[in-house]
């Protein structure tokens, strides 16, 4: 399998309190292996203190486990675009944070399913409701004589 492409350019992602935590974990393992091992590790996430040189065969089980097999890594960037448009997160900032350049890359990502439309013909109705029962009363049209 072929590494995946990259532009090679940085992103910022500011960290949620749950990814926080997870990191600051790490960060207190990492410690004790370095300690024990009498060595700098220089990964945030290894194998006692080696790289992960392939994680495919973890990541395989783990979502057997859970009851998503075949799950490949690059869906979680598919699921975070769709979670970013549906959260209400411009799409300008989604884009930022998923690092998609390209309206038309990022739109493959945000794909709309069949709940999608039904929420999208609910919010029609519901829209069509509130105009109708705001509207101003129609006027009485009479011919001119």
């Amino acid at each position: 399998m072929a590494p995946p492409r990259t532009n090679k350019e940085g992103r910022t992602f500011p960290f949620t309190p749950a990814l926080r935590a997870l990191l600051d974990r790490q960060r207190r393992y990492t410690e004790t292996v370095e300690k024990t091992r009498g060595q700098i590790i220089r990964w945030v996430f290894h194998r006692d203190g080696r790289p992960i040189r392939d994680f495919r065969g973890a990541w395989d089980k783990a979502c057997a486990k859970v009851g998503l097999a075949g799950l490949i890594p690059h869906d979680l960037r598919r699921s975070a675009v769709r979670n970013l448009v549906r959260a209400g997160v411009p799409e300008q900032i989604a884009m930022r944070l998923t690092g998609h350049k390209t309206r038309d890359i990022f739109d493959r990502y945000d794909i709309v399913d069949e709940a999608d439309l039904r929420d999208g013909v609910a919010k029609l109705a519901a829209y069509a409701a509130t105009q109708t029962a705001t509207a101003a009363p129609r006027r009485k049209v009479v011919p001119m004589r």
